[in-house]
């Protein structure tokens, strides 16, 4: 058996990076309504994971908005299975809950943490799944 050289590892890993974002990107290429979620999640779930809050709590109800948009749009036919229409409702329903939760005055941040890493969870799980993963 041949010896990987410690320089190929590197090289090896970023080969395999650019190509799960290829895929990812071809997704969201694929379903604009995706797409458009997706941009709301990563700018505001991203700055929670550093305790920022304050993108969710400003853009709580355009999140609800484009889950909601996302679950009337049409999946594309590539995507359309039982278990990926019922992720893309659980999504509608839960970004609804949680823009809720952020108008609530007896939310706390970790709620609202934990409620935005939960609908981050079931983002992941559409696009797992988009490429044929369980998730």
């Amino acid at each position: 058996m041949k010896q990987i050289h410690r320089k190929s590892v590197p090289f090896f890993l970023l080969f395999f990076c650019m190509a799960i974002t290829a895929q990812a990107q071809s997704i969201f290429d694929q379903w604009a309504e995706l797409n458009s979620f997706h941009q709301v999640m990563s700018q505001t779930f991203h700055p929670s994971e550093v305790g920022d809050l304050k993108p969710i709590k400003a853009r709580s109800k355009e999140m609800a908005d484009k889950a909601k948009i996302l679950a009337h749009s049409a999946v594309p036919q590539k995507f359309d299975t039982p278990e990926i229409r019922q992720a893309v409702q659980q999504l509608a329903k839960d970004s609804k809950a949680l823009h809720r939760l952020v108008k609530s005055s007896k939310a706390t941040d970790e709620q609202i943490k934990k409620a935005l890493a939960d609908l981050h969870d079931v983002f992941h799980r559409i696009v797992g799944l988009c490429k044929h993963e369980n998730h």
